[in-house]
């Protein structure tokens, strides 16, 4: 079968089966086969890989998937392209599509049954508006993963891949950090999709450490003091902890704790790496 890769296979596909965008999951398929074999390079697909692909759309990007790794499991949730990729993907014996929400899905379980538990490669072209909860699923559910190559919103990208003083640098980039290394794969223009999104695209690859970089006694502490400390951006990391509806430490507790942390009291989240917001979680829970 001709690849969807090339605009006039994905219109016939489109037009056959009368398939309507839903704007509801962001649907915006990929029709350029040169960011295609960037996305498998830069995903470092083998025989010897399970890929997980999330949203696989009509196919275009599991045809890829299917020809570079061992096996492909496809999750996807709009039931009206499961007869699209029967079709499109009938060449290849090595996908398995399950009809799902990736997001209640037990993604753990799923490696296990289709994997023996090994690490699997995660690749996705992710609707803008849900990529920050299916990557922080992927890592707070600690599925074994090796690494998750996605497309993104290029400001989306920026994010997770800025340090500290930037004005990219949040919440997400130190969530994204604490769990993997990311590195941007490609640029993408709004041109190599259909329909056209209003914004560029980046391609990005979080490669997962083997051990977080910084250690912290309670994980899921250090990030409702991360996310305290931007929910507020302008206000300083004081003010941003004393008003968090997450937090119970007293006035008096996160002074102490930032005094001790060797921080000015008119510190900013944004300032701060993620080893500090590790030390001054471990001094927070001392108290």
């Amino acid at each position: 079968m001709e690849k969807l890769s090339n605009p006039q296979r994905t219109i016939e596909v489109i037009k056959k089966y009368e398939f309507c965008f839903q704007k509801k999951f962001g649907q915006n398929f990929l029709i350029d086969g040169h960011v295609l074999d960037k996305i498998i390079a830069g995903a470092g697909v083998t025989k010897d890989d399970m890929v997980l692909e999330i949203g696989p759309g009509i196919g275009t990007m599991t045809q890829y998937l299917a020809e570079a790794a061992g096996k492909v499991v496809a999750v996807e949730i709009d039931r009206n392209l499961l007869p699209i990729l029967q079709e499109t993907l009938a060449d290849y014996d090595n996908v398995k599509v399950i009809h799902a929400d990736v997001l209640s899905l037990d993604l753990e379980k799923l490696v296990q049954e289709e994997n023996g538990g090994r690490p699997i490669k995660v690749v996705a072209n992710l609707p803008y508006y849900i990529t920050t909860p299916i990557i922080m699923a992927l890592f707070e559910q600690h599925v074994p993963l090796a690494n998750v190559t996605v497309m993104v919103q290029k400001e989306v990208a920026a994010r997770m891949k800025s340090g500290p003083g930037s004005k990219d640098y949040g919440a997400l980039s130190l969530a994204v950090q604490y769990y993997a290394e990311p590195y941007i794969v490609a640029n993408v223009p709004c041109n190599c999709f259909m329909p056209r999104p209003n914004v560029d695209s980046a391609v990005i690859r979080l490669t997962r450490y083997e051990e977080p970089p910084v250690q912290v006694k309670d994980e899921k502490m250090l990030f409702k003091i991360i996310r305290a400390s931007f929910n507020q951006r302008r206000k300083t990391l004081q003010n941003g902890l004393n008003n968090s509806s997450e937090l119970n430490f007293t006035k008096d507790q996160i002074a102490a704790a930032i005094a001790e942390a060797g921080f000015s009291p008119s510190v900013r989240g944004e300032a701060l790496t993620l080893e500090q917001f590790a030390k001054l979680t471990d001094i927070l829970l001392k108290a």
